[in-house]
């Protein structure tokens, strides 16, 4: 998009981009108003210890406060008794220093983002696979000349409009549309076939699919042959996954299974793409990994016009993963526990390599974690609202309070920032430059309009002003200046990130802000200056040590918690249209809260007519774990054994009170679209 600001107002207009070709949903078209917001906050806040109430205070007070807590937990408890929790809508340059910020200054191993909530399970299962996690390894106008299109999981109509125009140009040009998703939503309305099987069964539909392309000769042998390692033990994984074992399993009938199978198998250009759906289970990256073996014996990644990708959520969701948030990865997906990979990068931060600290454990794990005996006792937060973003929201959000010290870094007041003992007020996205990396992996420049309002920092302000403070204290070491460590200024961060990721996966040595400025962005990997970057990746070979894809056979699980006669439903949970993440910034937009106002629970009619419970009228979804309360959507869309929940809201309505804390155990993603519940009805007072 493009911002114009005329007499103090900023109006938001169209631009034209290769990837939505000048395309805005309403939350682009409305996203300027949260800049002069009443609710903007433009002052830190302490906590006063007298009234329990977070008071404004001055830039000095409030970072005396935030050091003085870190040195004070730190002397108690050791360097990881301070942890660092970040989000996926920071930019490159925020979410690197980010990284640095914890390994270099706190020196502590716990950090962690939102993103794990988002990404991870399909970054895990391309990273085995392919040996890098790039959510496209092709551009996203491809979509629109598949001849056979199939999403798992993924209901972009609402989630990412603008790409919806390449939906309809596939469409046009007389593709095939396939949707899995337990829930008619608007994207499987689209469909010319829509999939609707059980939550939580994704990996038997992949299995049955594959098993069919085996049964009528659709995979290629070649491909398999020449590209890949592991086929055979996958052969004989899905020899038992015949499609009425996977219709008795997932609901899916045997006959759409077969023509989803021949649809994939028999055109010239076909693409499988997953997203949230297939991923947010406790065998997410497994499913995943389903969906990827079936690309693979099709021979589509690395041939034009084919291959698998997975949809990327948040705005920086593929740069935030790439530069040191993660628990267990440095700059550039360099992996911390790699001795060569240390190497690097702490030669280019100055420090030695044995200063580093190791990995970190994942966000749910981290959240779980705070406060306890064992945990940290001191966390600082970056662009996320973990108390209703976290699954098992009430638990983390008593951990929370279990804290001897919570700082908050955001530019609204979250049901997260509401907790804190600080909060410091942060510029906004059109207050600051930098670059963000989309699902494509391409890095783009992000201009600012003007400047923060006065008493506003940015991000890399306060991550150096605290770097400086911090150093007169517990963080020196090895003779290192540790509080010169982290610049305020985006563009020389970036340089920075540039030397610190070459030669790693994510390579953005070649990249410049002047590079990107004069064209559509770069793909990574870019290693050289005036070398090209790479718009589709594995045309020659993967990134594999030896160049081959690795097929992994898995197997179907069934879910962490299944039904029962207490909580005989399924639950699941999503986003709608006019609301993103935890809601905090789209809840304040007048025209995206009027058009959805609050949280709702859709329930299928027969649900409904068993309950005694008519449109509009609140019911009451109760899991192990707690409850939310909201009002009855009926709807033939879903499944008569599933209800499902939006995640935008806070307070009774918080779907995430309800929903697992089980985990993947390869990549620490929760369990977000499956839990067992009951729902209730709620009597009127």
């Amino acid at each position: 998009m493009t911002l114009r600001e005329t007499d103090g107002r900023v109006a938001v207009l169209p631009r034209w981009f290769p990837t939505n070709q000048g395309g805005l949903c309403q939350k682009g078209w409305t996203a300027a108003e949260l800049l002069d917001h009443p609710d903007r906050l433009t002052t830190p806040l302490l906590r006063d210890p007298a009234s329990g109430k977070l008071r404004p205070a001055s830039w000095e007070a409030a970072l005396d406060r935030v050091v003085a807590g870190i040195h004070t937990v730190q002397a108690g408890g050791g360097r990881d008794a301070v942890a660092v929790f970040g989000g996926g809508g920071l930019t490159n340059e925020k979410a690197y220093a980010l990284g640095k910020f914890a390994r270099v200054v706190l020196r502590t191993r716990h950090i962690d983002y939102n993103g794990r909530f988002c990404m991870s399970a399909a970054a895990a299962a391309g990273m085995r696979a392919f040996g890098v996690d790039r959510g496209l390894p092709f551009p996203l106008s491809d979509l629109g000349t598949a001849d056979t299109l199939l999403l798992v999981g993924a209901n972009p109509a609402e989630t990412m409009p603008p790409l919806v125009r390449w939906l309809a140009e596939q469409r046009r040009r007389g593709g095939k549309l396939i949707v899995v998703d337990p829930r008619a939503t608007a994207t499987a309305r689209l469909a010319d076939l829509h999939l609707q099987p059980l939550p939580g069964t994704d990996l038997a539909v992949a299995n049955a699919l594959l098993h069919i392309a085996l049964t009528e000769g659709f995979v290629d042998i070649g491909y398999i042959a020449g590209r890949t390692t592991g086929f055979d033990d996958v052969r004989r994984a899905v020899a038992a996954w015949w499609p009425a074992r996977a219709e008795a399993l997932s609901g899916v009938p045997v006959a759409d299974l077969e023509e989803t199978a021949r649809a994939l198998g028999t055109a010239e250009r076909t693409i499988i793409l997953t997203a949230r759906g297939a991923e947010q289970h406790a065998n997410g990256v497994d499913t995943v990994t389903g969906y990827v073996n079936l690309a693979l014996a099709l021979g589509l990644p690395g041939r034009d016009g084919s291959g698998y990708g997975c949809l990327t959520g948040q705005g920086n969701g593929q740069g935030g993963r790439e530069h040191g948030q993660k628990a267990d990865q440095l700059p550039g997906y360099r992996r911390i526990d790699d001795p060569a990979d240390r190497a690097h990068v702490a030669a280019v931060w100055g420090i030695p390599a044995g200063d580093l600290p190791g990995p970190g454990i994942p966000a749910y794990r981290l959240l779980e974690s705070l406060g306890t005996p064992d945990g940290p006792k001191a966390l600082l937060v970056f662009g996320s609202n973990p108390v209703v973003s976290a699954p098992r929201a009430a638990r983390i959000e008593s951990r929370l309070r279990d804290l001897d010290l919570l700082v908050v870094v955001d530019f609204l007041r979250s049901e997260t920032a509401a907790l804190a003992d600080v909060v410091l007020p942060t510029a906004q996205w059109a207050e600051e430059d930098g670059t963000m990396t989309n699902l494509e992996g391409r890095v783009l420049r992000r201009r600012a309009l003007r400047e923060p309002p006065p008493g506003v920092r940015t991000d890399l302000e306060i991550l150096a002003a605290l770097a400086v403070a911090l150093d007169g204290g517990s963080v020196r070491s090895s003779g290192v200046d540790r509080g010169s460590s982290i610049a305020p200024e985006p563009r020389v961060v970036f340089e920075e990130l540039r030397r610190a990721s070459a030669g790693g996966l994510a390579d953005y040595a070649g990249i410049s802000w002047e590079r990107i400025d004069d064209r559509d962005g770069a793909f990574w990997p870019c290693p050289e200056v005036d070398g090209p970057d790479t718009p589709r990746l594995f045309a020659d070979r993967f990134l594999t040590p030896d160049g081959r894809a690795r097929f992994h056979a898995v197997q179907h699980r069934p879910a962490a918690e299944e039904v029962c006669a207490a909580y005989p439903l399924h639950f699941t949970t999503g986003r709608v249209l006019a609301h993103y993440q935890s809601g905090t910034q789209t809840r304040r937009v007048p025209a995206l809260r009027q058009a959805t106002p609050a949280a709702f629970v859709e329930l299928h009619p027969d649900v409904a007519e068993r309950l005694g419970v008519t449109d509009g009228e609140p019911v009451r979804v109760v899991s192990r774990r707690g409850e939310m309360v909201a009002p009855a959507r009926l709807s033939p869309a879903i499944r008569a054994d599933t209800v499902f929940a939006p995640f935008h809201w806070g307070g009774a309505a918080r779907a995430n009170t309800v929903t697992n804390d089980a985990v993947d155990p390869i990549s620490g993603m929760p369990e977000f679209k499956i839990c067992a519940v009951r729902v209730e009805k709620v009597n009127a007072t």
